[in-house]
């Protein structure tokens, strides 16, 4: 992930890995796994507004019977300790406390959701796993993700979970259409990480006006509720109109059957529910662009 990070953060972050050798295995998703890592790399980006350092780190660890004792959510044992850190502004305490609440967001209205964090907290529940929080005011902020150990001997990875098996042919260009900024980013650099040339709008017309400036754009991908007047499936309309056959993928927090009982959407039209992985959108990008 090193290249997709760097790109998602900027020239005034310093990226470093320290990755411990012969890690032990782990039975996770990958995709949620790069979901979460990106979702720490992005907050840990806002904590730094002047530039910093994100150190993200890997090794085995064992969690002991004393520790347990006084976390009575985590299982004593050996696990895979991911720890992601930044050299930011550092956590309130009385924040720190709700940070994995869904939709808890210190963020000013449309610069975040609220569910970065409480993503994070789920897959590593999901995994079986510990997460931890070490915040010093103006000192930075360790976020710790214990995977517990696999005793499997080897590891087999599915081909579908492999981002060139889901990824773009060469040349492939994506429009992506998104208002809340941080989402806008991390879509951009999933599909980034597919392969796809990616470009992104925050509202309708400015994705009308990246259409007409393109010289490809294989496919749209929209949220279906925007900012300024033109909704995800006007612009679609529109976009059509100039450019028929153009392949539309909508996205959105509302299931498929809410959000064609809310007439927002006609039935048989393609949805990607969010949150979504990035082997969840190269999966369906992949089946509309081959359809």
């Amino acid at each position: 992930m090193d290249d997709m990070l760097r790109r998602s953060l900027g020239e005034d972050i310093e990226v470093e890995f320290d990755i411990e050798d012969s890690l032990w295995l782990c039975v996770v998703d990958p995709g949620q796994l790069e979901q979460a890592v990106l979702n720490l790399a992005i907050n840990a980006r806002d904590a730094m507004p002047d530039g910093g350092r994100l150190t993200i780190e890997a090794s085995n660890t064992k969690i002991d019977e004393t520790y347990a004792a006084k976390h009575q959510e985590v299982t004593a044992g050996e696990y895979v300790l991911l720890a992601v850190s930044d050299s930011g502004i550092g956590i309130e305490p009385e924040v720190k406390e709700k940070i994995f609440e869904p939709f808890f967001t210190t963020k000013e209205s449309g610069r975040g959701t609220g569910l970065g964090l409480s993503m994070v907290f789920g897959f590593v529940k999901q995994s079986g796993g510990h997460v931890s929080v070490y915040s010093e005011l103006g000192e930075g902020t360790t976020f710790r993700l214990y995977l517990p150990r696999s005793r499997a001997a080897t590891a087999t990875l599915a081909p579908a979970t492999t981002a060139t098996t889901l990824g773009a042919t060469p040349g492939e260009t994506i429009l992506a259409v998104e208002d809340d900024p941080d989402l806008r980013e991390l879509v951009a650099a999933m599909l980034a990480n597919l392969g796809f040339a990616a470009i992104v709008a925050a509202t309708g017309e400015e994705a009308l006006q990246a259409l007409a400036a393109a010289p490809r754009i294989d496919l749209v991908l929209t949220d279906v509720v925007l900012p300024g007047g033109m909704s995800g499936p006007a612009l679609a309309k529109t976009a059509l109109e100039h450019k028929p056959g153009l392949k539309i993928l909508y996205m959105s927090g509302y299931t498929q059957n809410a959000i064609v009982h809310q007439g927002r959407l006609d039935p048989g039209v393609e949805l990607l529910a969010k949150p979504f992985t990035s082997k969840e959108l190269g999966r369906k990008l992949r089946t509309i662009l081959d359809g």
